[in-house]
């Protein structure tokens, strides 16, 4: 008979054996070997109510070794969340709460998605982040209000991941004490022996970093995990980083510690053989009542912990009723009234539409307390620094302004663990070439609903001298592909203004798409508001009452366009100019009114964008022609580029007129 505590660890590796089985896919291996680990974290430490996985002062808990996500199933249903054993058994099957990662949209309990490795480590250096934030910001003698740790599980892939390096880089750096990581050390990747291609001391790599590290020589140890933790958490100054010495895929006799245990179920045999070895005689999926009763109890103790948890805060909210109602807005994300006249009137500014969105910021970020951020070391560039603002440090961690260092990768994936913890809505800027560097991250804001809000400035060849290194040509195409993603790409100062507006409002991601170079007004007092983009597309001027043609553009291209209007209304031929701010919101419309800015019946016409062509053929058709490049820029003046690569209203009303087959008329 196996005690109560070795009766849990197994049932923990045995719910993941089985599902994986039923499955007939899925990663054993990890459950199998952290299972101890993560029992001591779950049962002896975590401060989490399964009933009320929101409660905003839990402990945030994150698999960043996401394709162990059966351990992380196993111990939601184990513990009293709404996961039952049939979504176990539902395990990696179509419209099932438990996916092959996991996926916080789709499984109570699950805090961020994971999978791509080193993201989850990364998001919760964002989360460690938040919760240092709101702390400073909040707690007051007495009323330690934010009391949460940030928990992570990591394995050696998360470790070898350059975000994961980007970010821990941070987090040593800010002593984020509230920040610990128990290392899965298993010594087997994909490949076989992590000796192939892993071979530093990560403990020394650590503690170069500035975090604490600790070891537990055997995984399977109860106490001397629990000694680790409790030493992590005594930490306040720096995170910890726990290496657990585990094995991969333990308790079968012929797989474990071997890479075979990692990404393929173990095989009826070997799991007959893997039960006979545990000593399991229960049945799949057959829970020892004797190990749901040490499990459950997280119920009757998370329920008394938020208890406690309201008790302080109803104390708090009559001691400090300013900072309580501060609290709750921050948590609702509610934008507090009046913040939109705060905007400053930049209808008749000649600025680049980065200098405009930093003025908006500036303008808004004292009344909304919920927004936090910086660049990854291109603030004057990008505009994101809030003036007067202090900057968050080691020292102040009450400051809003965050200084990322050149690190655009880990700079996108901890803002998405800030926006997922919850209170904060994080902005994050870099010019748009390097998006590049952040893609897996921003995909994943997109794939969990967080939102953050990207700020990309130089967004084209207009950008100048820097180059071809410097200069986007497929990156727009490539933020477009993603779903969820809401793209804006401003045609000016007013335009820009409105953006934010529509940003702030936006339940996940966005970007802005900015120049760097000086945009001139559009005349509001002959083309409709600038609050038009709020649809996407709209038809910004026309001459004639039947357009012969359409020039539909975006961003600085749209004052070219313009002038080829005029150019054209000279030479006798109509045309509509749409302005296409944002391909998102514009398919979100409805069919008519899509189709009353792009009217079937009018087949010929022009794209105008300085980026790739990728995309536009959906809006320009088989009779249209797209201006644009596919191709990479080049070293020169802006305006010289912009003209050289045929940015102008002469080669704009030219192309219109080459596809109307040298019509003078409509």
């Amino acid at each position: 008979m196996q005690d109560p505590e070795t009766l849990s660890v197994n049932t923990l590796r045995m719910l993941s054996v089985d599902a994986v089985q039923k499955a007939k896919s899925g990663h054993p291996g990890m459950p199998m070997g952290a299972a101890a680990m993560a029992f001591v974290l779950w049962t002896r430490f975590l401060r989490h109510n399964p009933a009320n996985p929101i409660w905003p002062d839990r402990d945030r808990f994150i698999l960043s070794a996401g394709h162990g996500s059966m351990l992380l199933y196993s111990l939601l249903h184990l513990t009293g969340y709404d996961l039952t054993i049939q979504d176990l058994k539902e395990f990696r099957q179509w419209g099932s709460r438990t996916p092959g990662h996991p996926e916080n949209i789709l499984t109570p309990g699950v805090e961020v998605t994971t999978g791509p490795l080193g993201q989850g480590l990364s998001n919760g250096v964002g989360m460690a982040i938040a919760r240092a934030h709101l702390g400073e910001v909040f707690n007051r003698p007495g009323f330690e209000i934010v009391g949460h740790n940030v928990y992570v599980i990591a394995s050696d892939g998360d470790l070898m991941e350059g975000v994961a390096s980007e970010t821990c880089s941070l987090a040593g750096h800010l002593g984020l004490g509230h920040l610990i990581v128990l290392y899965d050390d298993n010594h087997i990747s994909i490949d076989g022996s992590t000796e192939l291609a892993f071979t530093e001391d990560r403990r020394k790599r650590f503690e170069a970093y500035g975090w604490q590290t600790l070891e537990v020589k055997d995984g399977n140890d109860l106490e001397a995990i629990t000694n680790a933790i409790e030493k992590a958490r005594e930490n306040l100054d720096q995170p910890s980083l726990i290496a657990v010495r585990t094995h991969i895929g333990y308790g079968s006799p012929n797989k474990q510690d071997t890479s075979d245990a990692h990404g393929s179920p173990l095989g009826e045999e070997e799991v007959a053989l893997t039960r006979k070895n545990l000593g399991w005689t229960d049945e799949p999926f057959q829970v020892p009542p004797a190990a749901l009763e040490v499990f459950r109890r997280s119920l009757t103790e998370g329920r008394g912990l938020e208890e406690n948890w309201k008790s302080l805060f109803a104390q708090y909210e009559k001691e400090f009723p300013e900072l309580a109602a501060k609290w709750q807005g921050m948590w609702e994300g509610k934008l507090p009234e009046g913040w939109e006249d705060k905007i400053p009137d930049l209808s008749t500014e000649a600025i680049a539409t980065r200098a405009a969105s930093g003025k908006v910021l500036n303008a808004v970020a004292p009344l909304i307390p919920f927004l936090f951020g910086g660049s990854a070391d291109l603030a004057p560039s990008n505009n994101t620094f809030i003036k007067g603002e202090p900057a968050f440090s080691r020292e102040n961690r009450e400051g809003k302004n965050f200084h990322f260092g050149v690190r655009e990768h880990g700079m996108a994936a901890a803002a998405n663990g800030m926006a997922l913890h919850g209170a904060l809505r994080p902005y994050i800027g870099t010019f748009l070439i390097f998006s590049d560097y952040m893609k897996p991250s921003i995909r994943l804001s997109a794939l969990s609903r967080a939102r953050v809000l990207y700020i990309f400035t130089h967004d084209s060849v207009g950008l100048g001298e820097d180059g071809p290194t410097h200069q986007p040509i497929e990156q727009m195409a490539a933020l477009r592909a993603i779903p969820g993603m809401v793209d804006i790409r401003p045609a000016d100062a007013a335009e820009t203004a409105e953006a934010w507006k529509i940003a702030l409002k936006e339940p996940g991601p966005v970007c802005f798409i900015l120049t760097r170079q000086k945009v001139q007004p559009l005349d509001r007092k002959l083309f409709p508001g600038a609050g038009s983009i709020e649809k996407g597309a709209y038809v910004l001027a026309q001459t004639g009452e039947d357009p012969a043609a359409i020039i539909i553009a975006s961003g600085s291209e749209v004052g070219p366009a313009l002038g080829a209007m005029d150019l054209l209304k000279s030479h006798g031929i109509p045309v509509r100019v749409v302005n296409m701010a944002s391909f998102a919101l514009f398919e979100r419309q409805d069919q008519d009114y899509r189709e009353g800015v792009l009217p079937t019946r009018i087949t010929r016409r022009v794209s105008v964008e300085a980026s790739s062509s990728f995309g536009w053929d959906r809006y320009v058709g088989r009779e249209g022609a797209i201006i644009s490049l596919d191709r990479f820029g080049a070293s020169a003046p802006g305006p010289v580029n912009m003209e050289k690569f045929g940015f102008t209203a002469a080669n704009i009303a030219s192309t219109v007129e080459k596809i109307l087959g040298g019509k003078t008329s409509s």
